[in-house]
């Protein structure tokens, strides 16, 4: 007996010894086998999230277009003709992503008024060209969004972490939020052929993103559903020795069982796994809704990242709901979670 009662006291005082993010867990998992006399193997919190690709990995190539220095000079008294001396320079060659499409977009918006003169003034060879270019570059917009947004360092940042803050989700911003809104807002209102932008403030949203929880709320998910999966492991091995309660036969664990969840569980857990439920609802909608808009142009490895992230996401989120449906299963023959 002695024995039994050091075992039970194990975890919670190892749980002294771990983050404060896994205590809650730690106790309310111990005093959940205590109470229904199973046992597991405690669960071994996860310390980190499945890699994103490398931006070179994700980059996707983009052919250069075929004005050549000739075609250049002969734009004179076009502003388009200052744009592409700036991507045609040192500077313009060896731009970042976000830089480029600028560039790009600048083009477009400028090459309407361009061809127009180009025909007033007779070189209509030159203005097909111009519109054949033109056309290029609208089919290569969303691979140039793809590369300027979810493909480099920023996002990347939104994907990194090293741990989670113990205090993690409290005092999370929303300006990773709004950053992911305003660039999709962006991506759609360029795809559709408005290709107006602010170049300061497209950087900065990119850098408002860099800021932002992504990995965070991945592991915080991922390791809250690994204590919950073993309170439902719990639950599963005294379902399966037979209804908790049987007839007039009521044990003691259906009386102790409801006080250990109220005070372990709904009040020590829910509390932040719904913090953590309005994080996900949160950050995934506008992201998720950018990489739908640029689905055609996803390379394959970023596809299979973005698969499983979503579906681990999806489940972990979905934890604290299957455990309480599985106590309510446990509890049901006893009269539910609030007894008789």
């Amino acid at each position: 007996m002695r024995f039994w009662f050091f075992i039970l006291l194990l975890p919670l005082v190892t749980a002294c010894d771990r983050p404060d993010q896994h205590t809650a867990y730690a106790q309310y998992l111990a005093r959940l086998q205590n109470t229904l006399d199973q046992r597991i193997d405690p669960p071994t919190p996860t310390t980190g999230v499945p890699r994103r690709p490398r931006p070179g990995q994700l980059r996707l190539a983009v052919p250069a277009d075929d004005l050549d220095v000739l075609d250049f000079m002969e734009l004179r008294g076009c502003a388009l003709q200052e744009t592409i001396g700036k991507r045609n320079s040192i500077l313009g060659r060896h731009a970042r992503d976000s830089q480029r499409l600028l560039l790009e977009l600048e083009f477009l918006r400028l090459a309407p008024p361009c061809m127009d003169k180009l025909m007033s003034d007779g070189q209509q060879t030159l203005a097909a060209q111009l519109q054949r270019n033109v056309t290029t570059k609208r089919e290569q917009l969303p691979a140039r969004i793809f590369n300027a947004t979810l493909a480099n360092d920023e996002f990347g940042s939104f994907w990194r972490v090293s741990e989670v803050n113990p205090s993690y989700p409290e005092n999370t911003s929303s300006v990773p939020v709004t950053a992911l809104a305003s660039i999709n807002a962006l991506a759609r209102q360029w795809l559709a052929g408005d290709y107006r932008v602010d170049n300061r403030e497209f950087e900065l949203l990119l850098y408002d993103v860099s800021t932002g929880d992504g990995a965070s709320l991945w592991l915080a998910l991922d390791q809250q559903a690994g204590w919950l999966e073993g309170a439902d492991q719990v639950l599963r091995q005294r379902a399966a020795n037979g209804p908790l309660c049987q007839g007039r036969i009521r044990p003691a664990a259906a009386d102790v069982l409801p006080t250990v969840v109220r005070k372990f569980f709904i009040q020590g857990i829910q509390p932040r796994a719904a913090m953590l439920g309005r994080r996900y609802h949160d950050l995934m909608p506008p992201l998720q809704a950018l990489e739908a808009q640029l689905q055609a142009v996803l390379p394959t490895d970023y596809r299979h990242w973005q698969q499983a992230r979503d579906r681990d996401l999806l489940a972990y989120s979905e934890a604290p709901a299957r455990h309480v449906q599985n106590l309510q299963n446990l509890l049901k023959p006893c009269g539910g979670i609030n007894g008789n």
